[in-house]
C-alpha cells in the first residue's frame, strides 16, 4: 500500500512510526504544513501509552531524555468531590478486592476517602514518602510526562525518517477528489490510503469529505482551555509523578510537572465564563506572573463516521472528549491499534472501514462517560457551572432503560445496583471511592447476609487492621530502598 499521513504534531508521528514499524514494506509519506501550529498540550499519559511503546520496540532511554519525560504514577483529583477534599487515581495492580476497603469504610464511616487508593496501591506508598524505589514495576505500573513538541521531533528524527518514513514539508493548498475519496493533495501526492492528522481541521474527512461530526456537548461540560508554561519554584517539592487536576470556578486546572518546567492549563465551559475572565481567573490563580497563554476552543464529540472511502482519521481530526484523564493521546494510540487490525488483509473493505469506526467510537464514548463520571459525582455547588453540574441529568437512560452496547454511565450505575460493587476494569473505582458514591451500606449488608451489626464491626475492623499493616509495611520498604523523584530521575533518566 501506499500511504499518505497529512498533518504532524504528536498524532501524526505517532501514527508514522506505528506505520513504518508495523508495515515495513508499505510506502509511507508524511506531510506536514510550514504554516500550521500543533496543539501540543498533550503532556500527560496513561497506562496504554507504555504498551504502545512495547509495541513498537521503544525503551524509556531512547526518548525520555530528549523529551524532559517524568515517569508518571497516578492522576490526582483536588476539590472535585467537595473543596478541600482531593484523591488519586493511582496505576497499577489493586493489592485485595476493593470491597475490603469498602466494608471498613461502612464500619469506620470517618475513614478518609482518600485512603482508597493509599491502602490499595503500593505506588501510593511512593507518592505520599515523596520517594521512589527500584522494585517498582516500571514496565507495567507507570506512565509518562513529557514535552509533547520534543516527542513528536524525536519520533520523526530518530524513528520514523530513518525507517523509511517519507518526509515533505509543504502547505496543501488544492485537494483533489474522484469517487474513491481523494485523488491527490497539490496534484501530486497520490496515495491508496491518506490518513487526516490534521488537528480540529479535519482537512480530509471534515472538512473536504464533509463527514458529518457529533457534538458530546449535551454529556461533557467543558469547551474552552487556556494554557502555558511555568518555571520550578522549588523543583524538589513540585517534582511529582502525577498530573494534579484541581477543580475550579468554570472548569478545572491540569499541573504537569515535566522534567524542566511545568506545563499548567485552565479547562472551562465560555456557557458561564467568557474567555476574558477565564483568562483572567487563571492568571490570578497563578499569581498575575507575566506568561505566555495559548487559546484552545473545541467542541466535544466525534465525526459519524471515522474512515470513510479512503480517508481515516486520527487524533483530533477524528474527535476529542476533553483534557480530563489525559485521554489524547491515549485515543492517538487505541485508534492506531485498531487501525492495524483492520489492516491484516490484502484490502481494506467496506466491512473493515465500518468495524474500524465501531472500535473507535466504542472506545471514544467508554471514555467520555468515564470523564462525564468525575462531574456526575461532584457535590460542588458554589458556582453557577458546578450547580448547573449537580442539578443535570446525565443519562437518560437511568430511567428509560434503554440497552447501551459500550461501557457506559448506565453501567457504573447497574454495577453498583446489580453487585453493590464497582467495576475495577479501568479507574471508575477510584473516582468512586474519591467521591464516597458507596456501592453498599450496613443494612444492606445486613439484610443480604442475615447477621447483626455487631458481627459485622468485628469483622471489618480486623479487616482495617490487616489492610494497615500491610500500608506500615509498604512505608518501611519505602524509606529503606527509596530516594526522592528528583535523585531517581537524575540517576536514572538525566545522568
Amino acid at each position: 500500500m501506499n500511504i499518505c499521513i497529512l498533518g504532524g504534531g504528536t498524532a501524526g508521528f505517532m501514527t508514522a512510526a506505528t506505520l513504518v514499524k508495523l508495515f515495513p514494506k508499505y510506502k509511507i509519506k508524511l506531510i506536514e504544513s510550514p504554516k500550521e501550529k500543533t496543539v501540543g498540550v498533550g503532556e500527560s499519559t496513561i497506562l496504554g501509552f507504555k504498551a504502545w511503546l512495547n509495541l513498537l520496540e521503544i525503551k524509556d532511554e531512547d526518548f525520555m531524555r530528549e523529551c524532559n519525560a517524568i515517569y508518571k504514577l497516578s492522576i490526582k483529583f483536588t476539590d472535585f468531590y467537595k473543596k478541600g477534599q482531593s484523591f488519586h487515581y493511582p496505576f497499577g495492580e489493586l493489592k485485595q478486592p476493593i470491597d475490603d476497603w469498602w466494608l471498613c469504610k461502612i464500619a469506620n464511616p470517618k475513614l478518609p476517602n482518600e485512603t482508597y487508593a493509599s491502602y490499595n496501591y503500593e505506588a501510593m506508598t511512593q507518592i505520599e514518602q515523596k520517594l521512589m524505589h527500584y522494585h517498582l514495576n516500571f514496565k507495567n505500573e507507570s506512565a509518562y510526562h513529557f514535552d509533547a513538541k520534543l516527542f513528536a521531533d524525536w519520533l520523526k528524527n530518530k524513528f520514523c525518517i530513518p525507517k523509511g518514513l517519507e518526509y515533505i514539508q509543504e502547505h496543501i493548498e488544492d485537494i483533489q477528489q474522484d469517487e474513491d475519496g481523494i485523488k491527490s493533495l497539490n496534484g501530486k501526492h497520490e496515495a491508496d490510503l491518506y490518513i487526516d492528522c490534521t488537528g480540529f481541521k479535519s482537512i480530509l474527512l471534515g472538512k473536504t469529505l464533509g463527514e458529518p461530526f457529533e457534538s458530546y456537548e449535551d454529556l461533557l461540560p467543558n469547551n474552552s482551555a487556556w494554557a502555558t508554561r511555568i518555571e520550578y519554584k522549588d523543583k524538589k517539592k513540585e517534582l511529582v509523578p502525577y498530573t494534579n487536576c484541581t477543580a475550579y470556578n468554570n472548569g478545572w486546572i491540569w499541573n504537569i510537572p515535566l522534567w524542566n518546567r511545568i506545563g499548567t492549563g485552565y479547562v472551562y465551559s465560555d456557557k458561564f465564563i467568557d474567555d476574558e475572565m477565564a483568562y483572567n481567573e487563571f492568571r490570578n490563580y497563578l499569581g498575575g506572573d507575566e506568561l505566555e497563554f495559548n487559546k484552545i476552543k473545541f467542541t466535544p464529540g466525534i465525526h459519524r463516521r471515522l474512515f470513510v472511502k479512503n480517508v481515516c482519521a486520527i487524533g483530533l481530526s477524528a474527535g476529542f472528549i476533553e483534557p480530563l484523564e489525559s485521554n489524547g493521546l491515549y485515543t492517538v494510540h487505541q485508534f492506531l491499534i485498531n487501525l492495524v487490525r483492520n489492516m491484516q488483509r490484502d484490502k481494506i473493505s467496506q466491512w473493515d472501514k465500518d468495524n474500524f469506526t465501531f472500535g473507535c467510537k466504542k472506545i471514544f464514548k467508554t471514555f467520555s462517560d468515564f470523564v462525564a463520571l468525575h462531574y456526575a459525582l461532584s457535590h460542588r455547588t458554589d458556582t453557577e457551572y458546578w450547580k448547573s453540574n449537580f442539578n443535570k441529568t446525565w443519562d437518560e437512560r437511568l430511567y428509560t432503560l434503554e440497552p447501551s452496547l459500550v461501557f457506559s454511565l448506565v453501567n457504573h450505575a447497574f454495577l453498583r445496583d446489580e453487585n453493590f460493587s464497582h467495576d475495577t476494569s479501568g479507574g471508575a473505582h477510584c473516582i468512586a471511592a474519591g467521591m464516597d458514591w458507596k456501592p453498599n451500606d450496613i443494612n444492606m449488608i445486613k439484610l443480604q447476609h442475615n447477621v447483626t451489626e455487631k458481627d459485622i464491626l468485628i469483622q471489618m475492623n480486623q479487616k482495617l487492621e490487616e489492610i494497615k499493616k500491610r500500608k506500615e509495611r509498604w512505608i518501611e520498604e519505602c524509606k529503606e530502598e527509596g530516594v526522592s523523584f528528583l535523585d531517581f530521575h537524575k540517576h536514572n533518566v538525566y545522568y
